[in-house]
């Protein structure tokens, strides 16, 4: 389950342990130090699996009268990446309301499964 209101505290966890040394939270917030996922959002943060996993077809989604498609109501803005697949998730359940979203593993090609 992904919570892109809770996305901030994973990296932190990530980034504090000895094999997360790599994760830095300051790449995940645009230059001016924001947290957006909007277009102006950072790459690190609009290209993270967290972020499209939250984010997987909502750019398809009208969620309020004269705003575009994807238009995130909670942060008031546009998401900023909208166009792309997962290549090894596949979306399972997304409540009716989008808070909670499941996904499965697809199963590997060179398994002969």
């Amino acid at each position: 389950m992904v919570n892109i209101n809770k996305f901030l505290w994973m990296v932190r966890i990530g980034g504090s342990t000895d094999r997360g040394a790599h994760i830095r939270e300051a790449d995940y917030y645009t230059p001016s130090g924001e947290f957006r996922v909007d277009a102006d959002g950072s790459q690190t943060l609009l290209n993270c699996l967290m972020y499209k996993m939250s984010y997987y077809k909502f750019g398809l989604v009208y969620t309020e009268g004269g705003r575009p498609p994807g238009f995130d109501r909670v942060r008031g803005a546009e998401i900023g990446n909208k166009d792309f697949n997962l290549d090894v998730l596949e979306e399972a359940y997304t409540t009716e309301h989008w808070l909670v979203r499941i996904y499965k593993v697809k199963p590997l090609p060179n398994r002969g499964v």
